[in-house]
C-alpha cells in the first residue's frame, strides 16, 4: 500500500524537496514495499463507514484544482469492494464542479477526517460518474433507504492509493452527538 501511494505522492519536484529538506531519506522507505496492491482492510473498511463527512479534489480541464466538501448520514460513503468506494451524489448547490471535473479528469483525492480521535485517511483514485438509467441496479447499492435527500448521480471511486496520516496537528472537534456522549458519561 506505501509503494502505490509514493507512486502518486511523491513526483521529482517532491523528492528533490524532501531531500533539501533532510527527510528523503525516511520517506525513501515507502517507495520500497513489496507490492502496489490496495486492499480496504476491515479496519480501513470501519473506519469509511464510520465516517458523516469527507473532502474531495478534484481537477478541471485547466488544471485548477477544486475540493469539495460532502456529507451526510454516517455510512453515506459505501464500500463496495476492496477497492472500491462510492456514494450517491445529493442534489447541492448545483455548480456541478465536481462532477463536471470528474468528467474531463477522472482523478481524485479524498481526505476522511475523524477530528475527535485525530485521524485522516487520504484515498487517491479515478472516480466514474454513474446515472441511474444506465446503472439502476449500482446506483440502489449508493442509496440511503432512510435518507431522502435527491439522488442526482452515483461517484463510484476506484481506489489506486490510501496513506494514514501523521495525527500532528488536527484540532479534535466533536459532532453534537460525539459531544452528547461526555455529557452522559459523567
Amino acid at each position: 500500500m506505501a509503494r502505490a501511494f509514493a507512486k502518486i505522492a511523491f513526483t521529482d519536484n517532491v523528492k528533490q524537496l524532501q531531500s533539501e529538506m533532510g527527510s528523503r531519506e525516511t520517506y525513501q522507505v515507502f517507495e520500497q514495499g513489496d507490492t502496489d496492491d490496495v486492499c480496504i482492510d476491515k479496519r480501513t473498511e470501519q473506519f469509511i463507514k464510520q465516517r458523516d463527512s469527507f473532502y474531495i479534489a478534484t481537477s478541471n480541464d485547466d488544471g485548477w484544482p477544486y475540493i469539495q466538501h460532502r456529507g451526510g448520514p454516517k455510512g453515506f460513503l459505501k464500500v463496495l469492494s476492496d477497492k472500491q468506494i462510492g456514494f450517491a451524489d445529493f442534489r447541492g448547490n448545483r455548480q456541478y464542479l465536481t462532477a463536471g471535473n470528474i468528467q474531463g479528469n477522472s482523478k481524485v483525492c479524498l481526505f476522511l477526517m475523524d477530528y475527535a480521535q485525530t485521524r485522516r485517511l487520504k484515498i487517491w483514485g479515478h472516480a466514474e460518474v454513474i446515472q441511474e438509467a444506465e446503472y439502476a441496479g449500482f446506483m440502489a447499492q449508493l442509496e440511503l433507504a432512510e435518507f431522502r435527500a435527491p439522488v442526482e448521480r452515483g461517484i463510484v471511486i476506484t481506489i489506486d492509493a490510501m496513506d494514514w496520516n501523521c495525527p500532528k496537528y488536527i484540532t479534535p472537534r466533536y459532532t453534537q452527538d460525539e459531544f452528547a456522549q461526555f455529557l452522559v458519561d459523567d
